[in-house]
């Protein structure tokens, strides 16, 4: 696997093998990654296990794993392009270390198929079926519960398995005894310290190429071996220490090895994950044994002689134990891991820049970024169009005035080989005390938060790229009326945003409502009697970026959301006022919510206001009681596109 890869996203039992979609999705926050032209034929269509999708810029090749770290079913609903094989690897659950002078866990069987890799085995062809998948659990370490101990090995890890392809758990750890000889498995368990003795035997029973390695030769003293790992055998113990665990071995099956973080252990030496099937180390008086790199639990000595357990869904071993009963104890095993994998895309040609979610639309590549990062481009000078969305502003409290929605501002320019930072405002916290929402950039265009929603008694609508809504607030029996704030704060042409609609009070008998925050594309409604202000109406990206795939869904979940052409791909709508007894104001605009704006909120009966939907700029609902809340304003997006 090559480092240059990008960042994986995991995806739970998704199935879509729409390569535009996997990139959008799978290229995310900043993360860079290989951005290139796709071939749109697609590989197998299977379901099962947590899913990461991530390419290889060696051969170009982009590839979906599945990864299981608990038992379930790799089902395969229709056949790909690029033929009817996978790749796997499954790894049985680590055996148990020994309690006093106990010998390390052997690792659990390691069986794979990855192409390159020194232990693959045959091709695995699959047809239109389910496959089960078995991930075992590691073996329990051994617990002292007489004085002297009995000789035994303690427990084997757990088998797995996928389809027919099946892994031995590790074998148990010896104890102390009188001297115990390790049980055999996957790999085998260290023997105990106290007399001279064999490891368990690895590779039982035995597969070819090999699943595992046998455990070492005690030397017959206090200390102990590890149990033995899938990339070889533990070495001896000494007078003076106890063995290490055999080390495990590399298995780059699920994404770049030094990024796929949380699959596998990590080897500290190259500093890369996805190490699987370390065996345990071994525990006696001296020196304890270092665990195996792959998962492998430490040993542990005298007087804290409590083995460390194997790293889960590694396979490791646990480590062997030194303590007299009552209280010796082995560590477990770790469990096991099964991955599957395939090709579904070809990459086609050189980056150009990376960073944020990557897609392709008529022509254009569109980086998308939902957190800050950085744009870096690498194969300028490219002709960019950028859309630049900061956080919409909070909804005000009790009668209180809608969010504005944050400053959108749109522009291009060539840009050559250079990093540029991009700052992804975040929203405005909404309720009494709202806030404003948060500056975006990108380039040299900066846009301006949305302005905070004004609450009854003191809080006053705040200015931004766009202004909030005003509060309703009065002094006895005496109505006033209170102005929306002003929007376009940062003095821009064409103006970033709009105003917030007024509120108003009329008498001790009627109904008190906010205005509307104002929006990207219009000013804040006004509030009447009882009649809250809908919020500012937002915008709709430039048609470069409405890219079908990423196309919206009313409560969020793609590109912006649906606006009032009941099209998608709208940001930056203003959030609705609140009201003592009428429905608060509508986000976005009349029959919305719209454009990622917050819908006001009510106070009888009590109806708590919506915040706006993340990475659109949009504002925060208002609330319309004491006890009610404002919505908190949305985060703002930042969109890149240029020629393919």
């Amino acid at each position: 696997m090559g480092a240059r890869s990008s960042k994986i996203t995991a995806q739970n039992n998704r199935s879509d093998g729409h390569l535009l979609e996997y990139f959008r999705n799978t290229f995310v926050r900043g993360g860079g990654g290989t951005n290139a032209p796709i071939i749109i034929p697609t590989g197998l269509t299977a379901t099962g296990g947590v899913i990461s999708d991530y390419s290889d810029p060696g051969p170009g090749a982009v590839y979906r794993a599945h990864i299981f770290t608990s038992s379930g079913t790799f089902s395969v609903t229709a056949p790909g392009t690029f033929g009817d094989t996978v790749e796997y690897l499954v790894v049985a659950g680590g055996g148990g270390g020994g309690a006093s002078q106990g010998g390390g866990g052997g690792a659990g069987g390691l069986r794979t198929n990855l192409s390159g890799h020194p232990l693959a085995g045959s091709a695995f062809p699959v047809t239109v079926s389910p496959y089960p998948v078995v991930v075992g659990g590691g073996g329990v370490g051994h617990v002292a519960t007489t004085s002297p101990e009995s000789a035994q090995s303690y427990q084997k890890g757990i088998d797995s398995s996928f389809g027919p392809i099946t892994s031995t758990g590790g074998g148990g750890g010896g104890n102390y005894g009188g001297g115990a000889t390790g049980a055999p498995g996957g790999s085998g368990g260290g023997g105990s310290g106290g007399a001279p003795n064999t490891g368990g035997a690895g590779n039982t029973p035995p597969t070819s190429p090999p699943q595992g390695n046998p455990s070492g030769i005690d030397s017959g003293s206090a200390n102990s071996t590890g149990g033995g790992g899938a990339g070889g055998a533990s070495s001896s113990s000494t007078p003076s220490s106890s063995s290490p665990g055999g080390p495990g071995v590399q298995v780059a099956i699920a994404g770049p090895a030094s990024a796929t973080t949380g699959v596998g252990a990590l080897n500290p030496g190259p500093g890369q994950y996805q190490w699987f099937a370390g065996g345990g180390g071994g525990g006696g008086s001296g020196t304890a044994g270092a665990g195996g790199a792959g998962g492998g639990g430490t040993g542990k000595a005298l007087p804290n002689g409590v083995g460390q357990p194997g790293t889960y869904a590694t396979g490791g071993g646990g480590g062997g134990g030194d303590q007299p009963y009552p209280t010796g104890t082995g560590g477990n095993g770790g469990s096991g891991i099964v991955v599957v994998r395939y090709q579904i895309g070809q990459l086609t040609a050189t980056a150009k820049a990376t960073g944020g979610a990557i897609s392709y639309y008529s022509g254009k590549t569109i980086h998308t970024f939902t957190s800050s990062g950085t744009f870096n481009v690498t194969s300028g000078p490219i002709s960019a169009e950028y859309v630049v969305v900061a956080g919409g502003g909070g909804g005000g409290g009790w009668y209180g005035g809608g969010g504005g929605a944050g400053g959108y501002r749109t522009g291009s320019a060539t840009l050559t080989n250079a990093p540029y930072p991009v700052v992804v405002g975040a929203g405005g916290g909404g309720n009494a005390n709202a806030t404003k929402g948060s500056t975006s950039s990108f380039n040299s265009l900066n846009t301006t938060g949305g302005g905070r929603g004004g609450s009854y008694p003191s809080g006053t609508a705040g200015t931004g790229g766009s202004g909030a809504g005003g509060n309703c607030f009065f002094n006895g029996s005496n109505g006033t009326n209170a102005n929306g704030a002003s929007g376009n704060e940062g003095g821009y042409t064409p103006v970033e945003g709009y105003g917030g609609g007024g509120s108003i009070y009329n008498d001790p008998n009627s109904s008190y409502s906010g205005g509307g925050g104002g929006g990207a594309g219009g000013i804040g409604g006004s509030a009447g009697s009882g009649v809250a202000g809908v919020g500012g109406i937002g915008v709709q990206v430039p048609s470069t970026f409405q890219n079908p795939t990423s196309a919206p869904s009313p409560t969020g979940g793609g590109l912006g959301t649906p606006g009032p052409n009941s099209q998608g791909f709208w940001v930056a709508g203003g959030g609705g006022g609140g009201s003592y007894d009428d429905a608060g104001g509508l986000g976005g605009g009349s029959g919305g919510p719209y454009a990622g704006g917050g819908n006001g909120g009510r106070s009888s009966p009590l109806t708590n206001a919506t915040s706006a939907i993340e990475n659109t700029g949009g504002g925060g609902g208002a609330a319309g009681a004491s006890t009610g809340l404002g919505g908190s304003g949305g985060s703002g997006i930042v969109l890149i596109a240029y020629p393919s």
